[in-house]
């Protein structure tokens, strides 16, 4: 068991302390190391998504189709169609278990940019490589199948308020499951679970974290909304500033690369 284990072990048993301040200084601090680029990364790869995106469509269905679908009439009847919903519901969950890996990417950028080290494009596609792809797809898979078959039946049992309500909690126990796969080396099962039992030593001190870097993250759109993708990565670094605060590393710096897959 590596030192990250026994350290969560030991929180489990005893707790911990988090300070707002400190935690917040090393977010902001690492965020302005990778601010540009990872902005820059997450802009690219967006406009890459959202034109392979496009040209699927307008390859099944072409442009008129697509033009006839962009109808506002047309796009509430289709909103409020079932078939639509699950369609749409099953989209999300699978385009957020292949971006998974690009999130553990951008903590990883965090990390290194405490350590004053390299970080380059290939930082944030390491997390594609076994085992950890595996785990984070499990993962992410099972936050989100969760949470958006929740927010389903809520919407049609006439309460989509307290769905929406229990799906930012959830997200909220679950914040540390992706550094706790990356750096701990746990199963995705176990970091799902280990990450609800660390929230929950220090929840109000974690929540006002989160709600700070939510805001801080959504600054990017006063005025032109493009600054979106440039404070981003400050949410990313909070998950990284808060898995450093609360588990830690060892001296050495057994994460400047990957394992091997047989660790």
């Amino acid at each position: 068991m590596n030192s990250q284990k026994n350290r969560i072990e030991e929180i489990k048993a005893n707790g911990y302390q988090l300070d707002f301040a400190n935690v917040f200084n090393i977010a902001f601090e690492n965020y302005k190391k990778i601010a540009l680029y990872a902005g820059s990364l997450i802009l690219i790869f967006s406009v890459i998504i959202f034109a392979i995106v496009a040209v699927v469509i307008i390859s099944f269905f072409g442009i008129a189709a697509l033009a006839k679908m962009m109808n506002p009439e047309n796009i509430t009847t289709q909103l409020e169609s079932g078939n639509f919903k699950l369609i749409y519901m099953s989209m999300g969950v699978l385009f957020s278990c292949l971006i998974s890996p690009l999130a553990a990417g951008l903590i990883k950028m965090a990390y290194c940019a405490e350590r004053d080290e390299e970080f380059h494009v290939s930082t944030i596609f390491e997390y594609y490589k076994a085992p950890y792809f595996k785990e984070l797809f499990i993962a992410v898979l099972l936050i989100s199948s969760v949470t958006s078959g929740l927010a389903i039946v809520l919407e049609y049992a006439g309460v989509p308020l307290i769905g929406s309500l229990i799906n930012l909690v959830i997200s909220f126990f679950t914040l540390l499951t992706i550094p706790l796969i990356i750096f701990a080396d746990l199963k995705a099962v176990d970091a799902i679970s280990s990450s609800f039992t660390l929230v929950l030593k220090q929840p109000l001190v974690l929540l006002g974290l989160i709600v700070v870097a939510g805001i801080a993250s959504m600054v990017g759109f006063i005025g032109c909304c493009i600054g979106i993708f440039f404070t981003i990565p400050f949410t990313y670094s909070m998950y990284y500033a808060l898995y450093s605060e609360i588990v830690g590393f060892d001296s050495q710096n057994e994460f400047l690369e990957v394992k091997d897959p047989k660790y």
